[in-house]
């Protein structure tokens, strides 16, 4: 007697990957992502759009980077126009797990700014990483546009792709520093010091930018 054929075998595995329990998605995803194959990228890509589970997302998004990305990449851009903000989210994620400046053109201004935190921060970290040199300046415009927005978490993640970028964004902090809007000033003092001491950690940052902003403008550089 023979055993299953490994088409069988990934057929199984694909099958997995719409099972009830979270622990067998993941195995299954884990299969997939194990012995790739261009067949199953459409599905993989589409699961992603629907999958509750955060850890089993993390391993479709592994799965697909075994892909290759003539085959990935492609498909996952596609994926930016869908309405559901999950499938738009999990394709930057993995577009960013890629890392393959084929996709920078399809990082636009519409999703840095998109309403959905979860595909904002997914094309912030996607813009970080994709963007050819050059081009830098020109992101973090639009992602200074993004301070003071959101909870402390999103903040974080804004303020860690803007420090990524590095000293293009010390030109833009200023304005932002002195708006009039405390959440704005707050996130900008807070991005600055993370900058220029990005060992301090975030929450030390944004309990100083309080600090300052409680104080005034007049010591700011107290």
């Amino acid at each position: 007697m023979t055993g299953p054929t490994d088409d069988t075998i990934a057929m199984r595995a694909l099958r997995g990957l719409e099972h009830d329990s979270a622990s067998v998605r993941l195995q299954a995803a884990l299969a997939v992502g194990t012995t790739p194959d261009p067949r199953f990228i459409d599905r993989l890509v589409e699961r992603c759009g629907v999958e509750p589970d955060f850890y089993v997302r993390d391993m479709l998004a592994w799965a697909l980077t075994r892909h290759p990305s003539s085959a990935t990449v492609p498909r996952l851009i596609a994926e930016l126009d869908s309405p559901q903000p999950q499938a738009r989210s999990q394709a930057l994620h993995t577009l960013s797990k890629i890392g393959d400046r084929r996709a920078w053109p399809s990082i636009t201004e519409d999703l840095l700014t998109d309403a959905d935190p979860d595909v904002a921060r997914s094309a912030w970290r996607a813009a970080v990483v994709l963007v050819p040199p050059g081009e830098e300046v020109a992101v973090a415009r639009v992602l200074m546009t993004q301070l003071g927005r959101g909870d402390r978490e999103l903040q974080l993640s804004l303020s860690r792709a803007l420090v990524a970028l590095g000293e293009v964004i010390v030109p833009g902090l200023p304005a932002a520093m002195a708006s009039p809007d405390p959440q704005i000033r707050q996130h900008a003092i807070a991005t600055e010091r993370l900058l220029r001491d990005p060992d301090a950690g975030f929450a030390y940052a944004i309990e100083e930018a309080k600090r300052i902003v409680a104080l005034g403008p007049a010591r700011d550089e107290g």
